[in-house]
Parts: structure tokens; sequence; C-alpha cells
């Protein structure tokens, strides 16, 4: 996973998407990618504004969320250091769609969609890594809505984990994780006790080893398929 002492140039050099621009284009990238602190509990961007930026975690965890107008909050996914998100609304033009919520302290990279655009046009390495990144996100979405449907707390919990190890969304991310139960009660939409009930379960099947602190998965296949 990324270095919480990674810098913001370092973070864009070692982008999987930056390996295959021009110098030029690179340049551009470091003198127009801002960088922003969002405190925990802080909104990264809300439901409704402009789609402005394009925005990758240098460091932090964040969660897409939606509200619904009963009150209902459904949380679709958590993003590690090093990931991106929001191109599906640079490319609509429209109002974003979800919330992102710190849920620690978050630094986030924000590329302006200007810039985005101009990269989409110009980079075919670009474009390819946006659509598989827009691929994979329509699948997760999908598996939420099967999960959330059909499954029981223990088992979408082991896919709330399963999803954070998306090798296109959190990029470098590693079988050891540095997550509390609370915040994956955030990401999971469950309370800590039925987290820490569940993580119980998931660690006695021998998919995940449970330190103060820190989660180890064990057989990232098996919390895919897990049904209790």
């Amino acid at each position: 996973m990324i270095s919480s002492e990674l810098s913001l140039i370092d973070m864009l050099r070692q982008a999987a998407w930056a390996q295959s621009l021009s110098a030029e284009q690179m340049a551009r990238v470091e003198a127009e990618t801002i960088e922003r602190f969002v405190p925990a509990g802080g909104y990264a961007c809300r439901k409704g504004e402009s789609a402005d930026y394009w925005i990758g975690a240098i460091d932090g965890l964040v969660k897409m969320s939606s509200e619904s107008p009963e009150g209902k909050t459904i949380t679709f996914t958590g993003l590690l250091s090093g990931g991106w998100f929001g191109e599906g609304s640079l490319l609509k033009t429209g109002p974003r769609q979800y919330d992102v919520i710190a849920i620690r302290d978050t630094r986030l990279a924000l590329m302006p969609r200007s810039l985005f655009l101009d990269l989409l046009d110009n980079s075919i390495a670009f474009n390819r890594f946006v659509m598989t990144l827009l691929n994979e996100r329509l699948g997760m979405f999908i598996s939420l809505v099967e999960f959330d449907r059909m499954l029981d707390t223990n088992a979408r919990l082991a896919r709330c984990l399963a999803a954070l190890f998306n090798p296109h969304l959190n990029p470098g991310i590693s079988p050891e994780i540095k997550i509390s139960q609370e915040e994956i009660g955030y990401l999971a939409g469950a309370s800590r006790q039925r987290v820490n009930g569940g993580l119980k379960v998931l660690e006695e099947a021998g998919l995940v080893k449970l330190e103060y602190g820190r989660i180890t998965v064990l057989d990232l296949d098996g919390l895919r398929r897990f049904s209790s």
C-alpha cells in the first residue's frame, strides 16, 4: 500500500496510468493536480455537487455512499491509498450521484476535469485505464445489489472485505490491511458489534487473521464465495 509519507508528486508518478504518458503530459499532470486534506468524518465531495475533479487517494480511507429519501444510507465501496474515483461523473457532466466521506484523515489528489478529458482524448493507454475502471466499478455495483438483497450479515461482510482487494480500484493493496472494526462497519453498513462477530466467523473459517487494528486476508477467493 502507498506510504502515508508519500508526496503528491510521488503518488502521481507511481500511478499505473502515468507510466504511458508523455513527458509533456506528465509535467502538466504534476503542475495542475492539487492536494486536499479531508479530516475523518469530512466530505471529500457531496451528492449533487458539480464534478470538477478526478480524485485519487494519496493516503487514508474514504467511503462512497448515498442516502435515500427515507434516510437510509447505502455504502457502495471503500477506497484506499492509490485508488481513483469520479470518472463516471466527469464523463456524464452532471452532478455527483453519491457522497464521498473520509473514514480516517485522508489526503486527496484532485485532477481538474479539463486535464482529465484532455488525457482521455490524447492518450490511448489512459483511455483504456479509465474504461477498465468503469467496467470494474460497474461489476462491483452489480455485485453489491446482489449480495445486499440475498446474503446475511456475515456474508455481506466477507464480500465487503473482498471488494477492497480489487487490484484496479485499489492498486497496490497487500493481504495485510490496517483497518479497525469501526471502519469496516462504516464500509459494510453494520454495527461494530455485528462486525466483531462476523470477523470471528470469518477467522474460524480460515479466511482471515485478526490482530488489533489490522486484518490479514488468508483466502481472498474464499471471502468472495463465502456464504454462511
